[in-house]
């Protein structure tokens, strides 16, 4: 049992918590004597009252005993809506205390990135992407951890934590394996639904939790005794207890009345304590705030609406009383045990500021206000927040509160909000933003403009919902020209991620029909054959041949000029047609050598997938000098734009493809990886997560890690049905080269076949973008090889059609696998010959030693090893060792 310990009334609530406190001494000296030693994560989980709180308190002062660095903050009932509420209560005291460029520098590339989210920074001009602002949250804390260390995070209340805190909160906690960070989490149990429930969940997956806290037993009569002092007689304390249910808080406030009432403790006032117990919850705490009179009343409920962060003057003006008033009843509900000063003893908010003794008497308080009052306080704390400079942001979560009244002037203050929550990472809380300010509802010229603003906040997050809001916005007076346009080229993106390519270029092609020649309906007829382009279903009717006679008349003086100009090099390439007229489209889509202004990769005006096709098409094209540095420009330009998720692992994905097909196979399997562990975040069976996937298992494939490779694909769900897009390399080409080495080769021809019939439909007849034909010959070279021969000779044909050194040094290498004798010898010498000449060291590597073994010449094979090596191809390596030991 827990001993009386000085202070017994701030202590009671540790009362039977021996256990929990005695976890927080172990991990807290852990953390102490030892940075090199990670710190972990603790979660305390309770009903109110419980005392979750107090044992945040003692981890305070455990950890502050003990030298250490603590920084807290706590979730509030009615401010879950305001994004990045909670992390900033807990790292903004610290980084506003350091000079501007002292933030800068513990921050270095993050800060641009996070800093607007923790109001450290103005936001920049491009939207962030959610993601990077949670990394770059996660990249702050753990930088600043180095500084602080040993650092004692507390989060109290989580479950009221806004959804932004609860993102960076569980991926901060999958990162505290090498970190010297105690993060301690509070919370209660369920009453959380949704993403937040997920996210809380995730964090309590990390935690290694204290036992979940339950009520005092009855043993716990000591609390009593050493709270009023021995005399009290065991009837009495009995009672205490049950008329709390063991509650701690209860108990502690049912004791403090009884001192302050100056209760006898004995068993003939026992039967007072029910009376006294009411007085400190519920309708009883209202019934004693409103004995405190109606100026304290009043002031205790404009501190309700606020929340959290209560200035006394905000909270002054918003009670619509003078500064000393204020003050006087400030004092007033501290002495009543309802207000208190936040200040060291907390730690969470700015000194001086007010917050309420427990979450329970602020639900109190609030739900006390009549329905009526309380939305026009709202209102009224709009107007307070937005007069103290805090910002239309600021000040929408109170007019979400408000009801729906034709005011034009809320509406514009909603979208302004929703622009500020867009600039700091924020899209959820913009929604809601936009989703209120439909209800006004807008005035009829505003309308449509709000609808589209809405599609776009919702577009990365909600496709489905996106879809609707843009149709919306379409079918209203409102949008001018440029910005119809756009919303129906987000629209058309929203349905192609929905899974509607037919519906995407229906919607484009109407709007086609209604415009006149320019620029805004090439872009659309651009878009057109974009989605057409990235289609993996049967080739539309006209695609190419449409395709092509637009093209003939650009020059690539404008952006729509030149996205056509790619569309019809990347669709020239997988048609295989000639590799320098390829090249020679996507060269004058370039301005000098480089991406145009509007078409960087961090331009919203086109989107990702028509720089994707351009570094595809140059890759393919064997240009692997020109893809390798379009995609590192595109990697670089996500890091630093903080665009940590699907953008960011495309960019490795396609990176990763540029380095395999330059035969840099470690450089990349390592991006791949990433490019895998990024699209994992943003969710399975989207394009960009089969594009990791298949780029990684091709990579190990051609290492010789077939153990490997299968495991991914046995992990990653590696096989039919595959996505409605076309994905690089050729997911079915890759499938089949997989299940021929691991030994399933009925089921690997099987797969290559049904490969060659996609590519058939979709008219794709580039031999190195979807390599089934080579690797089918060679299946078939025993159980049929007249289609063997049949295979290899119109691969052949069609890399000699197409022209790069790399198509045709493969066709050569399959031509010369199906030969035998002198012939074998004189194909496999020309394989070499084109691909020496090729930037693609591996298949090089694999021509030489396939020349050394069929020649027996120890000169090439050491050439071919020597390659391999260079390669990171251990299976070649391998294959060329076993070769010149056998000679």
């Amino acid at each position: 049992m827990t001993e009386a310990r000085p202070g017994a009334v701030a202590s009671a609530s540790l009362w039977e918590r021996d256990e929990e406190v005695a976890t927080l001494e172990e991990a807290i000296a852990a953390l102490r004597a030892d940075s090199a030693v990670s710190g972990g994560l603790l979660m305390v989980s309770g009903d109110a009252g419980l005392g979750k709180t107090a044992l945040l308190a003692e981890a305070r002062r455990i950890a502050e005993s003990n030298g250490c660095t603590v920084w807290s903050a706590r979730g509030g009932e009615t401010v879950t809506s305001v994004p990045f509420n909670v992390v900033r209560q807990l790292l903004q005291p610290a980084l506003v205390s350091l000079l501007p460029e002292e933030a800068r520098e513990y921050l270095g590339d993050w800060y641009d990135i996070a800093g607007p989210a923790l109001g450290i920074a103005e936001p920049g001009d491009r939207q962030p992407d959610p993601q990077g602002v949670c990394d770059g949250l996660v990249a702050a804390v753990r930088r600043l951890a180095k500084r602080e260390w040993p650092l004692v995070l507390l989060v109290d209340d989580a479950h009221w934590a806004d959804q932004e805190t609860l993102r960076w909160l569980a991926a901060f906690a999958e990162r505290l394996d090498d970190l010297p960070v105690l993060v301690v989490v509070a919370r209660r149990p369920g009453g959380v639904t949704g993403e937040s429930a997920r996210l809380l969940d995730a964090v309590a997956a990390e935690a290694r939790p204290i036992s979940t806290l339950s009520a005092l037993t009855p043993a716990a009569e000591g609390l009593t005794r050493a709270t009023l002092g021995e005399h009290a007689d065991a009837p009495f304390c009995r009672e205490v207890w049950a008329v709390t249910g063991g509650n701690p808080y209860e108990t502690v406030e049912l004791l403090a009345k009884v001192q302050d009432s100056e209760l006898e403790p004995s068993e003939g006032s026992a039967a007072d304590l029910r009376d006294l117990n009411r007085s400190a919850r519920g309708r009883g705490l209202v019934a004693r705030l409103e004995g405190l009179g109606i100026d304290a009343t009043r002031f205790a409920w404009a501190a309700a609406i606020l929340g959290t962060g209560i200035s006394l003057d905000l909270a002054a003006q918003l009670a619509g009383m003078p500064d000393d008033e204020a003050n006087r009843c400030a004092e007033l509900l501290g002495a009543a045990r309802i207000l208190t000063t936040v200040g060291s003893a907390n730690g969470h908010g700015r000194d001086g500021d007010l917050e309420f003794v427990h979450p329970l008497i602020a639900t109190a308080v609030y739900r006390s206000i009549p329905d009526a009052l309380r939305t026009a306080m709202h209102g009224q704390a709009a107007w307070a927040v937005t007069e103290s400079g805090r910002g239309a942001a600021a000040a929408s979560r109170h007019l979400l509160e408000v009801h729906p009244d034709d005011d034009p002037e809320l509406v514009e203050q909603m979208r302004e909000a929703a622009r500020e929550h867009l600039a700091v990472g924020a899209p959820d809380a913009a929604r809601r933003c936009l989703e209120r300010a439909l209800k006004e509802p807008p005035l009829p010229e505003v309308h449509a403009r709000v609808l589209y603003e809405l599609g776009c906040a919702t577009l990365l997050t909600a496709p489905s919902t996106t879809i609707g809001h843009l149709r919306a916005a379409l079918e209203r007076p409102g949008l001018e020209d440029t910005t119809r346009v756009d919303a129906v080229f987000r629209l058309s993106q929203a349905l192609l991620h929905n899974n509607q390519l037919d519906e995407a270029v229906r919607t484009v092609d109407e709007e086609v029909e209604r415009l006149e020649p320019g620029p805004a309906r090439m872009r659309l007829q651009a878009v057109h054959y974009m989605w057409e382009g990235i289609h993996a279903g049967e080739e539309r009717s006209g695609h190419s041949s449409g395709l092509a006679e637009l093209v003939a008349t650009c020059t690539g003086r404008d952006n729509s000029e030149r996205a056509l100009l790619i569309l019809r090099g990347f669709d020239a390439m997988t048609r295989g047609e000639n590799a320098e007229e390829v090249v020679e489209l996507c060269d004058r889509a370039l301005v000098n050598g480089r991406l145009a202004p509007g078409l960087a990769w961090t331009d919203t005006e086109w989107g990702v997938e028509l720089l994707l096709m351009l570094g595809s098409a140059y890759a393919y094209a064997d240009r692997l000098d020109r893809a390798e540095s379009l995609f590192s420009e595109a990697l670089h330009a996500y890091v630093k734009a903080g665009w940590s998720g699907g953008h960011q692992s495309l960019a490795n994905a396609y990176l990763g493809l540029a380095l395999r097909r330059r035969g840099r196979l470690a450089d990349a399997e390592h991006y791949q990886r990433e490019s895998l562990r990024l699209a994992e975040r943003v969710g399975r069976g989207l394009p960009l997560y089969w594009s990791a996937t298949c780029g990684l298992i091709d990579t190990l494939l051609a290492r010789g890690h077939v153990q490997q490779a299968a495991e991914i694909a046995e992990r990653y769900g590696f096989a039919p049905p595959y996505p409605a897009t076309i994905v690089l390399p050729d997911t079915r080409s890759v499938r089949g080269r997989l299940l021929l080495a691991v030994g399933r080769t009925k089921e690997g021809i099987n797969e290559l076949e049904a490969a060659e019939k996609a590519a058939g439909a979709r008219g794709h007849h580039n031999t190195v973008l979807a390599p089934w034909a080579v690797d089918l010959a060679r299946a078939l070279a025993t159980e049929d090889p007249s289609r063997a021969a049949a295979l290899a000779g119109d691969a052949r044909r069609q890399a000699e059609r197409f022209g790069t050194d790399t198509a045709i040094g493969e066709a050569l290498r399959c031509a010369a696998a199906l030969e035998t004798g002198q012939r074998a010898v004189r194909l496999a010498a020309q394989a070499v010959t084109y691909l020496e000449a090729s930037p693609c060291q591996y298949e090089h590597a694999a021509a030489r030693i396939e020349y050394g073994i069929v020649s027996r010449s120890v000169t090439e094979l050491n050439k071919g090893l020597t390659l391999a090596r260079t390669s990171g191809a251990d299976g070649l390596v391998a294959q060329a060792e076993a070769a010149l030991a056998g000679l």
